[in-house]
């Protein structure tokens, strides 16, 4: 019997997707993706399936295809599937062939999320590929954050199988005798997971039989200990991270006061580019090398007297694109806003990349842009101005990826809307609304 129960218990605790939203399950024909789809079914969420194939196996390949195409015909569920050239994208961004495939399917379900108005894109991982995930970041090296292991939710995607484990999901196909695909490539040692999952793992299982319950419980105790750690370091930052203009200033003293002080120092320098090794040469360098720049990809860190002064470099957020009245779509940096005028007072709902504005509060030309310090804006359903800078660290957006985001500014210089995440109350659409322009924005390439 499928533990239905179970399973909704587990997306309710964890807010995974509403009952009444529409989910898209990435299904490879697995075992895993299998169940999945089989407790989505029977829990009456409403679903569809998207197959990627990458052309990797030849007719193996192909009967995936298939099989999941009958699938989905047989569970009564829109089925997507797309095929790619898999080794000339390798090759061509020279990365392997494993990268390729994560990037390349990952890129197609946000595009058929955001097409097909899915609330939540659904991986079938479980509890195995948590300890896989931890043991190679251990391997490779990593910090707290490589321990919390596989999230069951990262913004749109979600993974509602973690509550169960490889074993009991091996259970459940014998025990149902569901039909699934085996796939040749996992019973090859040559990927570090695999040799992880057939050679390492049963050597830990047989100190430790129980090791996935272990692991489950290690994993709540080191998420507890990355929240208090992140609210620490937003608690310090915010005390000795000091706001001039366009520059923020540490002052050196109060590096040298930070306990453990590479972590904490690490910690606030992360996001804007830097590694712990430039944290480290930071520390050597604070009695030493007045006048020493580090650089990221987007900062530079001036070391000065008394203090350490990080500013943006020159170009990174100064692209600025002009929207006039009559255009219906405008470029900025890897999005395009599509832009529609409408006479009815349509509001869009449920999609964070779109937002429906009363056009008679518009003043042209609009512009897109990156955010600046000082940029504050009303947050929709609020009554009081919050910076644009507080409402991104509410939002836990690197710095890096803030000046990807882009900003709709009317021409009086309200922010209207922070693309993807939230209008400026003063422009939603009321009442007292006749006509609205609606933005939507989409990633490209």
């Amino acid at each position: 019997m499928l533990p239905v129960k179970d399973f909704i218990n587990f997306v309710e605790q964890h807010s995974l997707f509403d009952s009444n939203g529409k989910v898209l399950a990435a299904v490879s024909g697995g075992m895993d993706s299998v169940i999945m789809v089989h407790l989505l079914k029977s829990a009456g969420y409403s679903f569809g399936i998207a197959h990627c194939n990458f052309l990797l196996r030849g007719d193996e390949s192909n009967g995936d295809e298939s099989f999941c195409r009958y699938l989905a015909q047989q569970l009564g569920v829109p089925f997507h599937v797309t095929r790619f050239d898999t080794l000339s994208y390798a090759s061509k961004n020279k990365i392997s062939t494993q990268m390729a495939a994560r990037t390349l399917r990952y890129q197609w379900f946000e595009e058929i999320r955001q097409r097909e108005s899915y609330t939540a894109i659904a991986l079938a991982h479980h509890q195995n590929d948590t300890i896989e995930t931890i043991l190679l970041n251990l391997i490779r090296g990593t910090g707290i954050a490589g321990l919390h292991g596989i999230l069951p939710k990262n913004g749109r995607v979600v993974r509602p199988l973690l509550f169960l484990s490889r074993n009991e999901i091996e259970q459940l196909i014998t025990g149902l005798n569901i039909a699934y695909r085996e796939d040749s490539s996992n019973s090859t040692t040559k990927y570090a997971r695999n040799k992880i999952r057939l050679e390492v793992i049963p050597k830990l299982k047989e100190l430790n039989p129980a090791l996935e319950q272990t692991f489950e419980n290690n994993l709540v105790r080191f998420r507890e200990l990355e929240e208090l750690l992140n609210f620490e370091v937003d608690k310090l930052k915010r005390k000795v991270l000091v706001v001039n203009d366009r520059e923020q200033h540490i002052l050196i003293n109060d590096v040298k006061y930070l306990k453990p002080q590479r972590l904490l120092l690490f910690s606030f320098l992360q996001e804007y580019g830097f590694n712990k090794s430039t944290a480290g040469d930071i520390i050597s360098s604070l009695d030493k090398h007045s006048g020493r720049t580090f650089e990221s990809d987007n900062f530079k860190l001036i070391l000065d007297r008394d203090k350490l002064i990080l500013l943006e470099k020159a170009g990174t957020s100064g692209h600025i694109v002009v929207i006039n009245r009559d255009d219906h779509e405008a470029r900025f940096r890897n999005y395009k806003l599509n832009i529609l005028h409408d006479d009815s007072p349509l509001i869009v709902k449920d999609n964070p990349m779109a937002v429906s504005i009363d056009a008679e509060r518009l003043i042209y030309p609009l512009t897109l842009r990156s955010w600046q310090q000082g940029d504050t804006f009303i947050p929709f359903g609020m009554k009081g101005r919050k910076k644009i800078s507080d409402f991104f660290i509410s939002q836990k957006i690197p710095l890096h990826k803030k000046n990807e985001i882009p900003l709709l500014v009317n021409g009086n210089g309200d922010v209207i809307w922070i693309g993807g995440y939230r209008p400026d109350d003063k422009y939603k659409v009321t009442a007292n609304t006749k006509k609205v322009t609606i933005f939507e924005l989409n990633s490209v390439s």
